[in-house]
């Protein structure tokens, strides 16, 4: 081999190497750099965007256990009283087999899912059966003497009764299902209960 091939091929390699080095220590361009940035931008973007989503509709959960507690106790407070065809205080609610006036039925005043005339949650005479409360709501929460309580009035609760005997393979009227739904901002808590007639229905 000759020298000056020698020579030729020795100034070849350092030109490669020195090239080689040159790029490795040359950094990113600055089009590498401003897609870098984008790309991270984007993805960032991203990240906020579905974290905000999630504190937005998450519960704070204080809020969210005072709201079961209210329908905890709005349930109690209907599913207590009586399921009867008569106004419990029809002279025939304990014995009335169906929902009308006369024989085997009311003597002046029958039950329906709804208010009786006269009657409130708040003053005497009060609502004495679970029909009663169908429809019934209140924004903010109210006590038994109609006083709202300020520590609670961000919160409504609305309640809905229906007879759902047909899940228990029984008349539809034989079972009511209470609804209550308590509110607060964009939450909201739904509790259920059931309630069986018995007819003739013993007053409690």
């Amino acid at each position: 081999m000759s020298i000056e091939l020698r020579t030729a091929r020795q100034t070849t390699r350092k030109t490669t190497r020195k090239t080689a080095i040159r790029r490795v220590h040359s950094g990113a361009s600055l089009i590498e750099l401003i897609v870098f940035i984008v790309v991270v931008s984007v993805a960032v973007a991203g990240v906020l965007s579905v974290m905000s989503i999630t504190v937005a509709s998450s519960a704070d959960p204080m809020q969210r256990k005072q709201a079961l507690s209210i329908a905890e106790s709005l349930l109690e407070e209907i599913a207590l009283l009586p399921v009867t065809y008569c106004d419990p205080s029809d002279a025939n609610a304990a014995t009335a087999t169906q929902a009308q006036l006369g024989p085997n039925g009311c003597a002046t005043t029958v039950q329906d899912l709804g208010p009786t005339p006269g009657q409130t949650r708040y003053a005497e005479p009060r609502f004495n059966n679970v029909g009663d409360y169908q429809g019934f709501s209140m924004a903010p929460i109210l006590d038994l003497q109609n006083n709202a309580i300020s520590a609670l009035s961000n919160y409504s609760a609305s309640v809905n009764i229906v007879p759902d005997g047909l899940a228990f393979a029984l008349p539809a009227s034989a079972v009511l299902r209470i609804d209550v739904r308590v509110s607060a901002g964009p939450s909201a808590i739904l509790m259920s209960g059931y309630r069986f007639r018995y007819a003739p229905t013993a007053l409690p």
